[in-house]
């Protein structure tokens, strides 16, 4: 008996090592997330993180020297803090002040320097957050701060969202495995880190990427055929979070591929970038397309990785409206797989004496999905941004961008058609300066302005009320330790 159970186990294992690696095959078939091969090699590393507090590196310095050789052989040590001060001005369902923060502390290991083998890479990232957030006030659909999604979303708690190994095998090809981070590979030129650039995460990355977990176990390729191209793909857990760590259970019900193509450009002699992106999936999900009555099962407890949880804010609404559509008395109607695809651009149309690191440019990104079960129809973002415009403050950075999330037609159709909730589309428009106080201190003031997907929502006394544009403005602190 103990016998057959073991050999089970071992076929049921084998199945799911086997999905991912012909999953990550496919995926590299594919080879359509602009990512980027620089957050899987070498860390930057100082000449000395030393100096005066106005120069140096970091705040705590070189701790007498040590840290400075620690980074000569390999190791690299780092924390980086960010708060975020804010209130809702106007419009919202509450006019509210709050204050949020972020831990994010690294441990990157340099095989080569470290006098072991050349081409691997090892790092570790944990992260914290505290405090309260503004997203009930602002009565947005989409998170209004990208940093609220995780470790857990919009709540305060600690998790670990990478550990992972990177082997080059050689100059034009990796492979990595382990807890990897998605945030690592969505950085564009002007969006994508929400420390100094836009907070709104349909201004961090494509909303088609809704499905996608932030942080999973799972492996990948990333080839560099020239210094202008490079190819990734990555097969995850399709159910990964910050906060499991239990390897046993990766893919136990499902894969998701990632794959990407991005290429480096020089339109009149200026940097511009250009990729295209692929999201496949095999995790059974609650279709969209359900009977009324099964509202529960199919929609509230469903998860969004990207999205947050929007169930809550649509259960107060079904529980007061429709209470029977909460006891699910019909089997949930599923979908077997779900797919995406994301195009993007970004390119300089000024550079002070061909500086290809400052000048002004534009960005834009489109991506579209199946739309069932990704509640996220289509997903578009443009802007302007820049990097080091002054001459007098090369560091000093601002954007200006747009973000529109076109929501699914069979997204809680019931809601829109009998309440006039709306859930057609949300628009939120951006605009930041980041000044560089100092090389480990930098300051943004941000404003937001966003017409949500939700024309209405309960207030404190159950009562449904029209939800007017937000204006939400804060103060982003930067610090790295």
């Amino acid at each position: 008996m103990m016998k057959s159970i073991s050999l089970s186990m071992n076929v049921e294992q084998n199945i799911r090592i086997k999905r991912a690696a012909l999953s990550l095959l496919g995926s590299v078939l594919l080879m359509g997330l602009a990512s980027s091969a620089n957050a899987l090699g070498p860390v930057e590393v100082p000449e000395s993180w030393g100096g005066d507090l106005a120069s140096r590196q970091r705040l705590t310095g070189d701790w007498g020297g040590v840290r400075d050789e620690m980074g000569k052989k390999g190791v690299v040590l780092d924390a980086n803090m960010v708060l975020l001060p804010g209130g809702i001005v106007t419009g919202g369902s509450d006019i509210d002040a709050e204050f949020w923060g972020n831990v994010d502390y690294s441990l990157n290991l340099d095989t080569d320097k470290m006098g072991l083998w050349p081409g691997g890479f090892f790092k570790f990232e944990g992260v914290s957050s505290f405090g309260n957030t503004l997203q009930n006030q602002s009565g947005a659909f989409i998170p209004i701060n990208v940093a609220s999604l995780y470790p857990s979303f919009n709540e305060a708690s600690s998790g670990l969202m990478q550990a992972s190994y990177t082997q080059f095998l050689s100059h034009q090809f990796g492979v990595m495995m382990g807890k990897l981070n998605l945030f690592d590979f969505t950085p564009a030129e002007f969006y994508g880190d929400y420390r100094t650039q836009f907070m709104n995460t349909g201004l961090n990355l494509s909303l088609a990427y809704a499905m996608v977990p932030m942080s999973a176990y799972g492996g990948g390729v990333v080839i560099l055929p020239t210094k202008d191209i490079t190819l990734m793909a990555l097969a995850l857990d399709a159910s990964g979070t910050p906060t499991e760590n239990d390897i046993s259970k990766a893919f136990d019900d499902g894969v998701t591929l990632v794959s990407a193509a991005k290429f480096n450009t020089k339109l009149f002699g200026l940097v511009g970038h250009q990729s295209v992106g692929g999201v496949w999936s095999d995790k059974p999900r609650f279709s969209l397309v359900q009977d009324p009555d099964n509202f529960r099962r199919a929609l509230l407890n469903e998860s969004y990785p990207i999205l947050g949880n929007p169930g809550p804010v649509l259960e107060r609404i079904i529980k007061k409206f429709f209470p029977e559509a909460l006891i699910p008395i019909e089997p949930p109607n599923r979908k077997n797989s779900t797919w995406s695809v994301i195009y993007s651009f970004d390119q300089y149309f000024w550079q002070p004496d061909g500086d290809p690191k400052r000048g002004i440019g534009v960005f834009f990104s489109f991506g579209a999905t199946d739309g069932n079960p990704n509640p996220i129809q289509y997903s578009y973002m443009m802007g302007i941004g820049g990097k080091g415009v002054f001459s007098g403050r090369p560091h000093d950075t601002f954007g200006i961008g747009w973000a529109r999330t076109q929501f699914s037609d069979q997204f809680v159709p019931l809601l829109r058609e009998r309440l006039g909730l709306g859930l057609d589309h949300e628009d939120a428009i951006e605009l930041y300066y980041t000044a560089a106080v100092t090389p480990w201190l930098n300051v943004s003031p941000n404003l937001q302005v966003i017409n949500s997907g939700l024309n209405k929502a309960l207030n404190k006394n159950d009562q449904l009320q029209d939800t007017d544009t937000a204006v939400e403005v804060s103060l982003r602190m930067n610090i790295l330790f």
